[in-house]
Order: structure tokens, then C-alpha cells, then sequence
């Protein structure tokens, strides 16, 4: 989400400043809160101060200072005509699938399934025999998974919250 608020004054040149119909329509907007569409992109925006004049973003120097000047970013380029760029917070549809699988996993192992029918059901193979198992191709790729969706339900569920960014918070 990115938050705007009044530039203070002095700060903004005005022949420098921003005077695009996009922003202008953004600001005429009564709520606080938005979700505005710039050339293909969706933005979260949130209005600190309803005051007209010129416009800042509100950046905190904390730990999401990165993914606040990357979102920063794509509003001023969606403003100035240009494209947003991707959206990096997107889970991509391989995360995405391999989170699918973890959820998958942590269910039939809570449900006391063995880790070779969990693979035979995620993975959709003949049940593999216990013998077979020990080096079979499937084995590490199923503790992984099973070990990711225990990890989500201890709380790594909130990573997702700033996904891509790694850091913990």
C-alpha cells in the first residue's frame, strides 16, 4: 500500500510537480483508502491528509522500506505514463503450486497418512512399497514439502504477507 500526504511546503518544485489526470482523479476520491488502476497495474493507496496542493509519499524507514519504494515506484510510474512493471509481490503460479502441495501434505500427515502415500496421492503415482521407498526420486521432494506446510502452520504462513522479501518480521 502506498500512502500519500501533503508535501510540506517548500519541499516541491512547481515546475517540477506532478500534475497528471490520474492523480488528479485520485485525489478527488473521498476515501481514505483505494485501489486504483494505472496502465494494467492495481494499487493500493491510502490518503494521510485531504488537503490539496502538492502530493508525497509517505515512506517509513522500517523494515518494509523496500517493498514501500517498490510499490512508491510503480504509482509514479503508472502517474507519469509509463508502465508499472511487475508486481513483486505476486506469488508466482510454481510458488504458488508448491504452497497448494505443502497444505496438501500437512493434511494427510495430520491425518497420519505415511510420507509414500502422501507422495502417491500429491504426485499422482502407484503406491510405492516401503522397500522402494528408501530411494525412491519422490522421498526428499515429499519431506520437503511436508516439512514447508508444518512450517506454514507454526506461522511461516505470514511470510506470505511480504512475499517476496524474505526477511523476518
Amino acid at each position: 500500500m502506498v500512502t500519500l500526504t501533503k508535501a510540506p511546503d517548500g519541499l516541491v518544485d512547481p515546475k517540477f510537480g506532478l500534475d497528471s489526470p490520474s492523480l488528479q482523479s485520485i485525489l478527488a476520491v473521498e476515501d481514505e483508502d483505494q485501489v486504483v488502476e494505472l496502465r494494467g497495474a492495481r494499487l493500493r493507496l491510502h490518503r494521510e491528509d485531504k488537503e490539496g496542493g502538492s502530493v508525497a509519499v509517505l515512506l517509513p524507514l522500517d523494515q518494509l522500506f523496500d517493498i514501500r519504494v517498490a510499490a512508491a515506484l510503480r504509482l509514479w510510474r503508472g502517474l507519469t505514463g509509463r508502465t508499472p512493471g511487475p508486481n513483486l509481490g505476486i506469488l508466482t503460479p510454481e510458488r504458488r503450486g508448491r504452497l497448494i502441495l505443502a497444505l496438501r501434505a500437512l493434511d494427510g500427515r495430520l491425518e497420519r497418512a505415511t510420507y509414500p502415500e502422501i507422495a502417491a496421492v500429491l504426485f499422482d503415482v502407484e503406491s510405492i512399497s516401503k522397500r522402494d521407498w528408501i530411494s525412491h526420486e519422490l522421498r526428499d521432494q515429499t519431506g520437503r514439502i511436508v516439512r514447508l506446510g508444518f512450517k506454514m502452520m507454526r506461522g511461516g504462513y505470514r511470510q506470505l504477507l511480504v512475499y517476496p522479501y524474505r526477511r523476518r518480521i
